[in-house]
């Protein structure tokens, strides 16, 4: 079995010591205008590299660039979109994090790249594979409303979005990518939007170039949907395995026609996991499974936890592999 160790997607931009609080006074600063934009650039750069290192000395395989530069994971794509405005703030999920509300006043268009210029300076500095991530087009529909304060069409709201993303898809790719990673949380809350989430990623899948296409969603069961996201045409398939302790027996039992990125390492708890009863889980996951590759990541970003926290649990990957394949050394 190959396991590639991953980072699921964002990492904690700020923590204890003073090289950790760059970030949080540099946008302090600029916010005062005692820092100029150039300056708050530098600091989120070296962020960006921090993160990158520490997620490599970590051991993993598959970074990324923490989405250190992102407010939040629906205005920092959305913000970019002409046709758009940003508005206040709203609660992200069942989380303590929020976002900034979209508001949708004219056609959504796509007019500059919206993480390639981000994507391309984390290749640039780190000597691991780096994983772009986009928040995907139905999590920004249902997160956004029109001029009047109501929901907008979703139908029109998701063909918009996603019609943008699948520019900066195309993009991503050219660019150098070979794993794009898409998030859509949303459709764990709202599993009848099923359809439209088929319809939308086949438009993304179509753009994708040569780089594999991963699907991740959390924050919620996936076991309801696990047929239908095993239809959809993408190349590696992420799952929450922290709100079902039977997940792991369900998809034993059916197999996958995917890649898997099994998020067994809780993201949002700062509780430390046992390597050897995660590997136990593996163990009993891909027992009857015929694929021969496996992602193992957090269940969802880690900007959730503390950074020290977050370093852990990445540490926690390493360890759970060795017991997994035996090594005893």
């Amino acid at each position: 079995m190959e396991l590639t160790l991953a980072n699921h997607s964002s990492y904690p931009r700020i923590g204890d010591d003073a090289d950790d609080q760059v970030l949080r006074r540099t946008i302090a600063q600029w916010e005062k205008r005692e820092k100029t934009e150039r300056e708050l650039r530098a600091a989120e750069d070296a962020m960006t590299e921090r993160a990158l290192r520490e997620q490599i000395d970590a051991g993993l395989d598959l970074v990324t660039d923490g989405q250190v530069r992102w407010d939040d994971p629906v205005s920092h794509l959305a913000g970019k979109l002409k046709g758009i405005r940003i508005n206040g703030l709203l609660r992200f999920f069942d989380t303590n994090f929020y976002f900034r509300q979209p508001v949708v006043n004219a056609r959504i268009e796509r007019t500059a790249p919206l993480i390639v210029d981000e994507f391309v300076f984390a290749k640039s500095k780190s000597p691991r594979p780096v994983k772009p991530v986009l928040t995907g087009p139905l999590t920004l529909a249902r997160h956004s409303i029109g001029e009047d304060g109501k929901p907008g069409k979703l139908e029109a709201l998701l063909e918009s979005y996603t019609a943008a993303l699948a520019e900066e898809i195309e993009a991503l790719a050219a660019a150098g990518a070979s794993v794009i990673q898409l998030e859509e949380p949303a459709i764990l809350k709202h599993p009848g939007d099923f359809p439209l989430l088929k319809q939308s990623t086949a438009a993304l899948a179509s753009r994708k170039g040569s780089a594999q296409l991963a699907l991740a969603v959390y924050f919620g069961d996936p076991a309801p949907i696990y047929e239908k996201l095993q239809a959809l045409p993408v190349d590696v398939l992420g799952l929450d395995f922290t709100y079902n302790p039977k997940l792991v027996d369900l998809i034993a039992a059916r197999g996958s026609d995917k890649t898997l990125a099994v998020g067994l390492v809780d993201g949002r708890n700062t509780r430390q996991e046992d390597p050897n009863a995660v590997a136990r889980e593996l163990e009993r996951l891909f027992r009857n499974l015929s694929s021969k590759r496996a992602i193992l990541n957090p269940s969802c970003g880690l900007e959730y936890l503390p950074r020290d926290r977050a370093r852990m649990k990445l540490k926690l990957l390493p360890a759970i592999k060795k017991v997994f394949l035996g090594d005893t050394r």
